[in-house]
């Protein structure tokens, strides 16, 4: 269930200051500007910024190629969050450049946000997206048969529901399979909607019990990483848990972690290379995906590098108030999770 976002706001004006004090150039900051530096990012790979996947303004997708690539490369598309009414591809480029160190073609898109986009307008820019892909990502050097997506937040929700609900891509013509998912700190069991944000953006659903994704599951549903922190103040880990316990119980592969200590974006924010000390997810996520064929034999894999960047911004974050980014406590197993 999700729960107030002034803990999200406190968050987002610490790590402004941080930025505007490190980096007073940039011309937008965001709480995810210290992550966007060059020297807190991975170096390797290519940006190719601003590709239109279709019409409409906020219809553009960012591509990140691998620097070394031995034949074509596993594809993730990146779902990022914001409650469904923020978010912009720019301010993850620490992700795209996380996955195409690890070999993959990373695609971001943008997708339209409340108000002028309501459920389902999000997923069907997701599923169009999707299709772009599937139509052009050879020619970046990505291998469609290889195809994954990870999201986080409203972008686990955006992410999760593609894989379950297959109407967004036969509208568009999707018949690229997702092979994986990996999906962080996402809700998908928030019906009834309780606070004004969700109902402003769910409450017109026709069937608003079929929004949520624990209603959808069935046997066919491709496998899935969940994962949350146990500290996430906005939105509760319960919501992994419960789509954990149906996809399993319809015999689908579904792999639970539970970040101890960890609250809402640091799940997200562990993928960069400055945070990827505190939290394995990036590990986790990589793993998985090879369960699932991401880098088949004899196919080079790049060597994963856990060590975090090492530039004043690190110095810079440990001064964040610990109650905003508490120090990851030793991992404890949760009870009735898989761990």
């Amino acid at each position: 269930m999700i729960i107030s976002f002034l803990s999200r706001l406190r968050f987002g004006l610490i790590l402004v200051a941080a930025a505007l004090s490190a980096a007073p150039a940039l011309a937008q900051v965001t709480i995810f500007s210290p992550f966007n530096i060059a020297d807190a990012m991975d170096k390797a790979p290519q940006k190719i910024a601003n590709i239109a996947f279709a019409d409409g303004q906020r219809k553009k997708l960012d591509i990140y190629v691998p620097d070394k690539a031995d034949g074509p490369a596993p594809v993730v598309m990146f779902i990022y969050g914001g409650a469904w009414r923020a978010g912009d591809k720019f301010e993850y480029e620490f992700v795209g450049r996380a996955f195409a160190a690890q070999g993959y073609v990373a695609v971001i898109a943008d997708y339209r946000l409340w108000p002028e986009a309501k459920y389902p307008d999000f997923l069907e820019d997701c599923a169009e997206a999707m299709k772009w892909i599937e139509l052009n990502i050879g020619s970046y050097g990505g291998d469609p048969k290889r195809f994954f997506v990870v999201g986080h937040s409203a972008g686990a929700y955006n992410a999760v529901m593609l894989g379950l609900d297959r109407s967004f891509q036969r509208e568009f013509g999707v018949t690229m399979p997702i092979r994986a998912i990996a999906a962080l700190s996402g809700p998908y069991n928030f019906y009834p909607f309780e606070y004004g944000e969700v109902r402003e953006t769910f409450g017109g659903a026709p069937n608003p019990e079929g929004t949520q994704p624990v209603n959808l599951v069935s046997s066919d549903a491709p496998p899935m990483f969940l994962a949350s922190g146990t500290d996430d103040p906005i939105v509760r880990m319960e919501n992994t848990t419960a789509l954990a316990e149906k996809l399993r119980g319809q015999g689908v592969w579904v792999t639970e972690k539970y970040y101890q200590g960890a609250g809402h974006l640091e799940p997200v924010i562990s993928l960069g290379a400055m945070m990827r000390s505190r939290l394995p997810a990036l590990q986790d996520i990589v793993d998985f995906f090879q369960t699932f064929g991401a880098f088949p034999a004899g196919t080079t894999r790049p060597v994963f590098i856990p060590a975090p960047a090492e530039d004043t911004l690190t110095a810079l974050l440990k001064t964040i108030d610990d109650g905003v980014l508490a120090p990851i406590a030793p991992h404890v197993p949760v009870p009735g999770g898989k761990n």
